[in-house]
């Protein structure tokens, strides 16, 4: 990763929802997901028990925005290696509003409980990325004609 000089979040958590896959005017893939952290923990006796949850918007862009879309959906158990942003407005009513959201740089599946089958992008032309199917296409028998 080009971001060793910048400070860095890494949450592991469940998705809420499916993520919502737009485009910019320009083009660029965006996706907006939320992820649920919570914590479990003993308490003196013993027990697990679940700790409050916390919710964070996360935001994702071009190639890893389309990937997220096509392979994640709710319920998911993700990592998320990201930075903390933060946007301020102000709504029509003149009321100001600040969100801090993360923005992606890796967003991965945690395998702590499941599986998952890797297929790797490749670069198809200028910006252009599709599923790299050849570790999946078996080779065939080519028999001459007689």
């Amino acid at each position: 990763m080009e971001m060793a000089s910048m400070s860095q979040t890494v949450i592991v958590g469940n998705l809420t929802d499916d993520p919502e896959l737009r485009y910019t005017p320009n083009g660029a893939a965006v996706v907006k997901f939320r992820v649920a952290v919570n914590r479990r923990y003993k308490d003196q006796a013993g027990e697990w028990k679940d700790g409050e949850t916390s919710y964070f918007t996360v935001n994702a862009w071009r190639t890893l925005a389309e990937n997220v879309a096509e392979s994640l959906t709710r319920g998911a158990n993700v990592i998320v290696v990201g930075r903390l942003q933060q946007r301020s407005w102000e709504t029509q009513e003149g009321d100001k509003r600040t969100v801090v959201e993360i923005e992606a740089d890796e967003v991965g599946p945690s395998l702590r409980w499941a599986t998952a089958q890797v297929t790797k992008a490749t670069r198809g032309g200028p910006g252009e990325w599709a599923a790299d199917t050849s570790a999946e296409t078996a080779p065939q028998e080519v028999h001459a004609a007689t």
